[in-house]
C-alpha cells in the first residue's frame, strides 16, 4: 500500500541514477502509486544501470527519461528549469566496494563532483523544495561486534575506503550547501538492499547467478563479516515515507535490526538450490579492508511511519526465483561473478582506469571553472532567415534558453569572431547552408555561392569555434547516400556513419559530403544528418508534406525523415551533453510517401487525391537527381531510447495536431 502524502507534496520529481537497482524500485512506485507527480529520471546508462529496470514506468503519461550524466552543469541547470523540478531524490553513485580498492577516481568523479554540480545548480536555480541524498551506512565505518546499539544519525563518520569515503565527503557538500545557502536537503544512510533488478557485483545476486551455473561460491576471508539486508520494496517504502515526511536538514538510518554473516547468507542461497555448503562454498582471499560490521539505529525512520515488511526468507525466495526466470538480464556478467575481478567493469585493468578517470577529472574541474561565471546556456544560432533556424530559436524561447542569432556571414572569419566575442556563446548552432532556393536544382546553376556557404562557411565557422574552445552543432544531409546493393530500398539495412557517401549526382550533395569529411578532423563538431524534414506547419514550404501534397505528383520511394518538432529539441540536448562526431538525425525507420500521403487524406482532407510518377519521369522535371535513402539511426536511438518511429512521430507530432475533425 502507498501512504498518503503527508506534510511535503511533490509535483515534479528528478531522480538521478534512476535505472540502476534501488533507484529503479522507487521510480516504479511512485509512478504507480503518485499519477499526479512528475517523474523525469535522469541516468547515465552506466554497466550496473538498465531501462529495462523501469519498463513498468516507461509507458507511464507522467514518465520522462533523460540520458545523461549528473557532472554535466549544463545539463542539470537546463532540466531543473525545463522540467520545472520542484523535488530532486539523488541516488547517482559509484557503490561497489570491491571496485573502489582498483578504481578509486571514479568514485571520486561520480559521488563527489556529480553531487557538487548538482547542489551547484539547485543553489543557482532556487527552485528545489526537497533535496534528498542518498547515502550509506558505510560512512560510519565499523560497528564494534559488541554493540547492543546501532550507529544513530548523530554518530560520527568513520570511512574505512574509498567507496564510503566518497560518500561522506558528498555528505559534506550537503551539508555545507544547506548552511550556507539553505539547501532543502536531507540525507539518507542505508544498510545493504537485495531483490531483482540487482547487477550481479553484489553478494547476493553473485551468489544466486554462480548457483544456477552450478559453480562454487566465493567468499571474502573467513565469511564472519555480519551484514544487514532489506528488500528492496521495503526500501523503496522507506524514501516514499522520507519523500513526504522527512524533516528538512535532518539524517535518517534505513536499516534493519536482523543481521547476518556473509557465511549465513551463502548458506540460504546453498539451501534454496539444493547445494551442499561443504562443496559449494570456497573462502578466498579477502578485500583489502573488510568492515566486519555494520549496525544501524532505525527507530528514527519508524517515527514517520515506515516499517519493515518483507522477512528474509521470503524476500531470498522472490530474489530467487527473479532471477531464475531472467538469467540474461544483464547479458555477459561473467567478469562480475569472478571472486576479485582483476579488470575494471569498463575493460580497463585498474592502473589505466586510475589513470583515465585522473584526467577525465581534471578535464571536468577546468570545465567547470570556465562555466562558473555563467553557469546558464547560451546559444549562438547560424541561420536566422532559414526554416530550420527560425525553428530552433522558437524551442529555445520554450525552454527559456538565451540565444542570439549571428550577424556574420560564415566565410567571413573576423565576423564570426566579433559574433563570437559579442555574445559569448556556450555553443554555436548552424542551420546556414544552402539547400533550397527553391530546392537543390538552384546549386547547379550557383556553384560557387553553393562552396562558399556549404563548404568555406562551415569549414570557417569550425576552425574559429575550435579555437574559442566551443562545440559546433552543424545541421547537415542525409542526401548524400543513394540505395545500392548492400542498402537496397526497403531492406531495413540503413546506411550509418561509417559508410562512404555514394551519391554524386547533385552538386549540392557533393558539397555537404566534402565538409562532412573535412569536418571529422575537427574535435568540437557535432554532425546531424537530416532528411527530407517535417514539420507541424504544414503551409511552410520548406515542409516535405507541403511539397508533395502541392505537386500531387510523387515518386513513391521509401525514405528516413526528420521530423523537427521531435528531433530539434533533441539537438539541444546534445549540445548540452557535448554529443561529437557524426550522427545520422533522422527518426527510426523509413516510410513510403504514398503512406505519408495517405495519412494526410485520413487526418487532413479526405478529398486528396494523387498519382505516382517514375524516377525516370521526375528526371525530366528536375535538374539534378534526388537522393533515397534509410539511415541506420541506432546511434541515436542508444543516446535517446525513447525517440519515436517515423510513422509514431508523424502521427503524434504533425497529423494528430492538424486533424480536421
Amino acid at each position: 500500500m502507498a501512504s498518503e502524502p503527508g506534510a511535503y507534496t511533490p509535483k515534479n520529481i528528478l531522480i538521478t541514477g534512476a535505472a540502476g537497482f534501488i533507484a529503479s524500485h522507487v521510480t516504479n512506485r511512485l509512478i504507480k502509486y503518485y499519477p499526479n507527480y512528475k517523474i523525469t529520471a535522469l541516468d547515465k546508462l552506466d554497466y550496473c544501470s538498465s531501462l529495462k529496470n523501469l519498463d513498468p514506468a516507461r509507458l507511464s503519461p507522467n514518465f520522462k527519461f533523460v540520458k545523461g550524466d549528473i557532472a554535466s552543469s549544463d545539463l542539470v541547470n537546463h532540466l531543473l528549469i525545463s522540467e520545472d523540478i520542484d523535488t530532486i531524490m539523488h541516488f547517482a553513485a559509484q557503490t561497489h566496494v570491491d571496485n573502489s580498492f582498483g578504481n578509486s577516481f571514479e568514485f571520486t568523479n561520480n559521488n563527489i563532483f556529480g553531487t557538487h554540480v548538482l547542489l551547484e545548480a539547485c543553489k543557482v536555480t532556487k527552485c528545489i523544495k526537497r533535496f534528498i541524498h542518498v547515502s550509506t551506512d558505510e560512512v560510519y565505518g565499523e560497528t564494534d561486534m559488541d554493540a547492543d546499539v546501532g550507529n544513530a544519525e548523530a554518530s560520527q563518520l568513520l570511512p574505512t575506503n574509498p567507496y564510503s569515503a566518497s560518500k561522506a565527503g558528498a555528505e559534506m557538500l550537503v551539508m555545507a550547501y544547506r548552511q550556507s545557502y539553505g539547501l532543502p536537503t536531507i540525507t539518507t544512510r542505508g544498510n545493504n538492499v537485495y531483490g531483482p533488478n540487482q547487477f550481479p557485483e553484489k553478494l547476493i545476486p553473485k551468489f544466486i547467478l554462480l548457483a544456477m551455473k552450478g559453480q562454487q561460491l566465493p567468499i571474502h576471508g573467513d565469511g564472519s563479516n555480519v551484514r544487514s539486508f532489506l528488500y528492496c520494496e521495503d526500501v523503496a517504502e522507506a524514501f516514499e515515507a522520507i519523500l513526504h515526511n522527512g524533516v528538512i536538514g535532518h539524517v535518517y538510518n534505513i536499516g534493519t535490526q536482523r543481521e547476518r554473516r556473509v557465511l549465513d547468507v551463502a548458506e540460504d542461497i546453498c539451501k534454496l538450490f539444493g547445494m551442499d555448503p561443504e562443496v559449494a562454498i570456497k573462502f578466498v582471499e579477502n578485500r583489502p579492508f573488510n568492515d566486519h560490521r555494520y549496525f544501524l539505529d532505525d527507530q528514527k525512520l519508524k517515527k514517520i511511519g515506515w516499517e519493515e515488511r518483507t522477512c528474509w526468507e521470503e524476500g531470498l525466495r522472490m530474489t530467487m526465483e527473479w532471477y531464475t526466470n531472467n538469467p540474461n538480464w544483464w547479458g555477459d556478467v561473467s567478469g562480475a561473478l569472478l571472486p576479485h575481478p582483476k579488470m575494471s567493469i569498463i575493460g580497463l585493468p585498474s592502473d589505466d582506469a586510475n589513470s583515465l578517470q585522473c584526467d577525465s577529472f581534471k578535464r571536468r574541474n577546468e570545465a567547470l571553472e570556465l562555466r562558473t561565471s555563467n553557469s546558464g546556456l547560451k546559444f549562438l544560432i547560424y541561420g536566422r532567415t532559414r526554416w530550420i533556424g527560425g525553428l530552433l530559436g522558437g524551442v529555445c524561447k520554450e525552454k527559456g534558453i538565451e540565444f542570439e542569432y549571428g550577424n556574420g556571414r560564415l566565410e567571413n572569419r573576423s565576423s564570426i569572431a566579433n559574433d563570437i566575442k559579442r555574445v559569448k556563446p556556450t555553443h554555436v548552432f548552424n542551420a546556414a547552408g544552402v539547400s533550397e532556393r527553391p530546392n537543390t536544382d538552384w546549386s547547379e546553376s550557383h556553384k560557387f555561392e553553393t562552396i562558399r556557404t556549404n563548404v568555406v562557411g562551415t569549414l570557417t565557422l569550425a576552425d574559429v569555434c575550435q579555437e574559442e574552445g566551443i562545440l559546433v552543432v552543424n545541421f547537415a544531409t542525409s542526401g548524400i547516400y543513394e540505395y545500392d546493393q548492400e542498402h537496397d530500398e526497403g531492406s531495413r539495412i540503413g546506411f550509418d556513419k561509417e559508410d562512404k557517401p555514394n551519391f554524386t549526382s547533385s552538386f549540392y550533395s557533393k558539397t555537404k559530403a566534402m565538409v562532412e569529411e573535412l569536418l571529422t578532423e575537427y574535435d568540437n563538431v557535432c554532425t546531424l544528418r537530416v532528411m527530407m524534414p517535417i514539420s507541424s506547419d504544414l503551409s511552410n514550404p520548406h515542409n516535405f508534406i507541403a511539397k508533395i501534397t502541392r505537386d500531387n505528383k510523387v515518386v513513391n520511394t521509401v525514405d528516413s525523415m526528420t521530423v523537427l518538432d521531435e528531433l530539434l529539441p533533441l539537438s539541444i540536448e546534445m549540445a548540452k551533453k557535448n554529443c561529437k562526431g557524426v550522427w545520422n538525425f533522422t527518426n527510426p525507420g523509413a516510410i513510403s510517401h504514398n503512406e505519408i500521403l495517405a495519412m494526410y487524406r485520413d487526418y487532413i482532407d479526405l478529398g486528396f487525391t494523387w498519382t505516382n510518377l517514375s524516377l525516370e519521369e521526375q528526371g525530366k522535371t528536375t535538374v539534378a537527381p534526388r537522393s533515397n535513402d534509410e539511415l541506420d539511426t541506432s546511434k541515436l536511438q542508444n543516446e535517446f531510447p525513447s525517440l519515436l518511429s517515423i510513422k509514431d512521430s508523424l502521427i503524434k507530432y504533425v497529423f494528430e495536431p492538424n486533424k480536421k475533425t
